[in-house]
C-alpha cells in the first residue's frame, strides 16, 4: 500500500506502542531468562492453506492451552495466494529494480491518505452493503483491475525510498486519543448508523448483555469459559471472561433467535472443574451474573501480548519507532504493580504478491530475542490501499501459542488501512468472534491515513472483544506533520488525549489491575 507518510507523527505513534511492550517485559526484571538465538525464518514459506477456524457455524475454536513461552521466537511464514496479474507485475517490477537500481521515481503527488467524512459518505451511498439472514454483510465488490507495470514500478520505488530513509532521532511526542465504545454504546450505535453504507462486514450488535462471573467467595473469575444453550442444545456463541471476570455477549451477532438462553460457565481442568449457570431472557434489563459452585484459585498475573503490524511501505516510521523504543516500553510494563509474567508475539503482514504475506513469530519470554526479531522487520511493498489484515488477524488469533491457565490475552493492532474484503475467507468478523471465544481483546491503533472504512472495522473489532479504539491526534487534524495536539479527522467525540506510550501502558495496567487480588 503506497501512501506518503509523515515521519514525525509516525515516530510519535510508535513511542506509545513501545511503552506497552516495555511494561510487558516484567520477565526481564523478575526472571533471569537467557537469550537463545532467534529461530531462522523458514526458507520456503508455507502456502496459505485456508482457515484454521471458519466461523461459528463450524463449532467452537480450540481453547488456549500452551503451558509457557520459555523458548526462542519461532517463525511462522505464510505465503499468500497470488493474484496473477498483480503478482506478475510485482515480480517484473522487482526484476527491473534489481537490474537498474538507479531508476528514479516518477514525480507525482502522493495519494491522499485520508478522506473526510463527507467524501466517504458520498462515495458509499451508491453501493450499500446488503445484509444476509445471519447478519452478515455481503462481500465487497471485486477490486479494481491491477495497476500497470509503470505504476507499480513508481509505487515500489517510492515505497522503498521511504523505507530507506533514516528515522529522525527527535523526541517529538506522539499524542493519541482513545474511546471505549462499550462505555458510550449509544454513540457507537449512532456512529454505525451514520456510516451504514460503508462496504464492511456487518454484525448485529444492537442487543448485548454484560456477564459477570464470581466464585463461591464472591471474587471475580478471569478466563472462565462461557457457552450458550437452548433446549438442551449448544448455540454458536462462545466467550471467555476477561481479567475482571466479565464479557459482553451479542446473541444477534450470530443470528440467535431463542427467547430464553441458558448461560453455562466452566472454570478449570475437567477433573476439578467449577461450574455455574443462569438463564438469559432476551430483552431483560437485569444484570447477568453467574456464581460458580466453589472457590476459584487466585492465579498470578500472566500477560500474552501480540503486536499485529501492517508492514507495508507507508508504515516505515511506526516500525522504526517500535524497534527503537521496545526496551523502554518493556521496562514500564515490567514495573507494573501486578508483576505479570509476559510472553511477546509478533505478526507482521503486507499483501498478495509482496516479499512476504504474513510473517509471524510465536510467543517468547525472551525480550532480547524478540527485539532481534523486531529489528529484522522492515516496511515495504503494498500498492493498493487495503492489505492482508484478514489473514494476519486469523494468524494472530488461531496460530499463535496462547497460554491457558488464566492468562490475560491482548492484541495491539497498528495499521493505517482496512483489510481486503474482495478475497474471500477468512473474514475479520469471524475472527473477532474467534478472539472472543479464546479470551483475546483487540486494541486497534489507527495510524494516520486510516480512512472511514478502516475506522469502522477497527471499532467493530475493539467493541466486540471488549478492547479500545486508539487513534493519533495532531495540532491540526488536516496536517499530520503539524505535531502533537488534540485534533483528529475520525468520527469520534468525548475522547481523552495523552502521549501514545503512556496511553498504551495505562490500558495494559488497567486491564491487569482488574484481576482478583
Amino acid at each position: 500500500m503506497f501512501r506518503a507518510p509523515s515521519h514525525r507523527h509516525r515516530l510519535t505513534a510508535l513511542v506509545a506502542l513501545s511503552t506497552l511492550l516495555t511494561t510487558t517485559a516484567v520477565v526481564s526484571a523478575a526472571h533471569d531468562w537467557t537469550s537463545p538465538p532467534v529461530a531462522a525464518p523458514t526458507p520456503r514459506p508455507a502456502a496459505w492453506t485456508g482457515t484454521l477456524w471458519a466461523g461459528p457455524q463450524n463449532g467452537a475454536p480450540l481453547a488456549p492451552q500452551a503451558a509457557d513461552c520459555a523458548r526462542p521466537p519461532q517463525a511462522i511464514d505464510l505465503a499468500g495466494p497470488e493474484v496473477p496479474a498483480v503478482a506478475q507485475a510485482r515480480r517484473e517490477t522487482r526484476g527491473v529494480l534489481s537490474a537498474a537500481p538507479a531508476v528514479a521515481p516518477v514525480p507525482a503527488p502522493a495519494p491522499a491518505k485520508r478522506a473526510d467524512a463527507a467524501t466517504d459518505r458520498e462515495a458509499t451511498k451508491s453501493s450499500p452493503a446488503p445484509i444476509g439472514a445471519a447478519g452478515l454483510a455481503a462481500p465487497a465488490p471485486p477490486a479494481a483491475p491491477a495497476a500497470t507495470l509503470p505504476m507499480l514500478l513508481e509505487r515500489r520505488t517510492m515505497n522503498e525510498a521511504i523505507a530507506a530513509q533514516p528515522t529522525p532521532m527527535t523526541a517529538t511526542p506522539v499524542t493519541a486519543g482513545v474511546i471505549d465504545d462499550n462505555a458510550d454504546f449509544g454513540e457507537y450505535r449512532a456512529f454505525r448508523q451514520r456510516h451504514a453504507q460503508l462496504p464492511v462486514r456487518q454484525r448485529d450488535i444492537s442487543e448485548r448483555y454484560l456477564l459477570t462471573v464470581h466464585d463461591a467467595a464472591g471474587r471475580v473469575v478471569p478466563d472462565a469459559q462461557v457457552t450458550l444453550h437452548a433446549g438442551g442444545q449448544p448455540r454458536p456463541l462462545w466467550a471467555r471472561t476477561d481479567a475482571g471476570g466479565q464479557v459482553w455477549l451479542h446473541p444477534k451477532a450470530v443470528g440467535l433467535n431463542d427467547s430464553v438462553l441458558e448461560v453455562q460457565v466452566r472454570k478449570g481442568a475437567p477433573d476439578g472443574e467449577l461450574r455455574g449457570s443462569a438463564l438469559l431472557r432476551r430483552g431483560q434489563r437485569d444484570a447477568l451474573q453467574v456464581r460458580l459452585d466453589a472457590n476459584a484459585p487466585v492465579e498470578g498475573a500472566r500477560l500474552d501480548l501480540v503486536f499485529l503490524v501492517d508492514a507495508t511501505g507507508s508504515m516505515a516510521d511506526e516500525i522504526d519507532k517500535l524497534r527503537s523504543s521496545m526496551q523502554a516500553m518493556a521496562d514500564q510494563i515490567g514495573r507494573l504493580p501486578s508483576k505479570p509474567q509476559i510472553c511477546f508475539g509478533l505478526v507482521a503482514y503486507r499483501d498478495r504478491g509482496d516479499e512476504f504475506f504474513v510473517r509471524a513469530h510465536d510467543f517468547t519470554n525472551d525480550l532480547g530475542a524478540f527485539q532481534k526479531v523486531l529489528g529484522g522487520l522492515h516496511a515495504g511493498g503494498g500498492g493498493d490501499y487495503p492489505e492482508a489484515m484478514n489473514e494476519a488477524l486469523h494468524t494472530a488469533v488461531h496460530r499463535m501459542s496462547w497460554r491457558g491457565q488464566g492468562a490475560t490475552r491482548l492484541v495491539v493492532l497498528v495499521a493505517d488501512a482496512p483489510p481486503h474484503l474482495d478475497y474471500g475467507q477468512p473474514w475479520y468478523d469471524d475472527d473477532m468472534q474467534g478472539a472472543l471465544a479464546r479470551g483475546i481483546k483487540l486494541f486497534a491503533v489507527g495510524a494516520s491515513g486510516l480512512d472511514r472504512t478502516g475506522e469502522y472495522v477497527f471499532r467493530q473489532m475493539a467493541q466486540y472483544t471488549g478492547g479500545r479504539f486508539v487513534f493519533l491526534t495532531y495540532a491540526d487534524a488536516r496536517q499530520p506533520s503539524s505535531g502533537p495536539g488534540r485534533e483528529t479527522t475520525h468520527d469520534v467525540g468525548n475522547y481523552s488525549v495523552e502521549t501514545l506510550d503512556k496511553l498504551v501502558v495505562r490500558l495494559v495496567k488497567e486491564e491487569l489491575a482488574r484481576r482478583p487480588a
